[in-house]
């Protein structure tokens, strides 16, 4: 089988749809190495983010002078001919997006849909990007052989707001990088902390600073208590508000922002927290959560939307908005240290229905289901 994915994100972003697409394509790869990989990268890559050693996953880059100069149209439609030349199987739009005009039978097409933030949550978004995003997934959902939602939540905004026929749908869970599995050494994680001047314990969140991840409300939590809040992710402009509350109430040295953080040195300040809390308004799935959960760190996180699904009947849950009741579950969970042995130990054991294996097993099943349609 030859399956060509939409590699932009691929080799282009740092976390989110980027972890989602390199995490796929290794996995598939690594199970499946009788199938080929091809990996359509609209422009040349500036920092190596996938092993292309492996001769089964190939990199395809815009050929002509004018779609290296326009590659943006390249993805879009100018791909169509590689497509065919190539003699793809299936094509996989990874991030919601496939390109136009590709023939109705070969190949076979699959777009993989993370959320529809921008439909739930239109005022955190310009009304230009609004409209492109919902031309896209639209198009995408509507012309694809099938659709893949990384939650049930997202399937269930993809019949809502999209309007598509559940019957395509089919939900497959996303999994972590393989280091959040991984044993570490005693020197790593020993040497990360000292490095980023850590505490011997901490409460952790980690993503994007911004308003829809709230952390904003854990700063405000932990106001009057003696727990350090750490923070790993890129700030945006939300970032300047959380710090000016920061230095008006004498929070600088109870809380530390991280950003630029090395994989292995992430992986090692999981290992060494207390508690992790997620307390985003909403997300299509929250992989940080399950990296906590592979970690054996116990989780905190939102009651509603797909949070659950990631985070199983072992994490604690609740209100996002709600100061007190973020303060109260923080209190409580780090004072008890039974309890949160058991979410360690309940919570890993939760995190293997997100094993490479199982996810490599599903999307093969998908693949196929799609092939063998007339």
């Amino acid at each position: 089988m030859k399956i060509g994915f939409d590699a932009k994100r691929l080799f282009h972003n740092k976390t989110g749809l980027g972890n989602y697409s390199r995490d796929l394509v290794r996995i598939l790869s690594s199970n499946f190495p009788e199938n080929q990989y091809f990996l359509y990268n609209p422009k040349p890559k500036k920092i190596d983010r996938i092993s292309l050693e492996n001769q089964i996953i190939v990199e395809k880059l815009p050929t002509t002078t004018f779609y290296k100069r326009y590659n943006a149209l390249w993805r879009l439609f100018g791909i169509k001919k590689d497509i065919e030349s190539d003699e793809i199987d299936i094509f996989h739009g990874l991030s919601g997006e496939i390109p136009l005009f590709l023939t109705p039978k070969k190949p076979k097409t699959i777009v993989t849909i993370h959320d529809l933030i921008f439909m739930r949550y239109p005022e955190l978004y310009s009304f230009i990007d609004r409209k492109i995003h919902y031309w896209k997934f639209k198009y995408a959902a509507k012309n694809a052989d099938l659709v893949i939602a990384i939650s049930e939540q997202t399937k269930k905004d993809i019949v809502s707001f999209l309007n598509i026929n559940p019957g395509k749908i089919k939900v497959i869970y996303q999994g972590c990088a393989p280091i959040f599995k991984s044993h570490l050494s005693t020197e790593l994680i020993t040497q990360t902390k000292e490095k980023y001047g850590l505490p011997e314990e901490y409460l952790l969140n980690v993503g994007t600073i911004e308003e829809r991840k709230n952390i904003f409300s854990v700063v405000k939590a932990i106001k009057g208590t003696a727990i350090t809040l750490v923070v790993v992710g890129k700030k945006t402009r939300y970032f300047n508000s959380i710090s000016k509350y920061v230095d008006e109430n004498a929070l600088q040295n109870q809380i530390i922002f991280l950003e630029n953080v090395a994989l292995n040195e992430l992986a090692a300040i999981y290992k060494s927290a207390k508690i992790f809390i997620y307390p985003s308004v909403f997300e299509g799935f929250g992989i940080p959560i399950v990296e906590a959960l592979y970690s054996k760190v116990p989780v905190i996180t939102t009651q509603d939307g797909c949070f659950w699904e990631a985070g199983g009947e072992s994490s604690i849950y609740i209100d996002p908005k709600n100061i007190e009741d973020i303060k109260k579950n923080i209190v409580a969970l780090w004072n008890d240290n039974a309890v949160q042995e058991k979410m360690r130990i309940e919570g890993f054991k939760f995190a293997q229905k997100f094993n490479d294996d199982l996810i490599a097993k599903n999307m093969l099943e998908a693949y196929n289901l799609v092939l063998e349609k007339k």
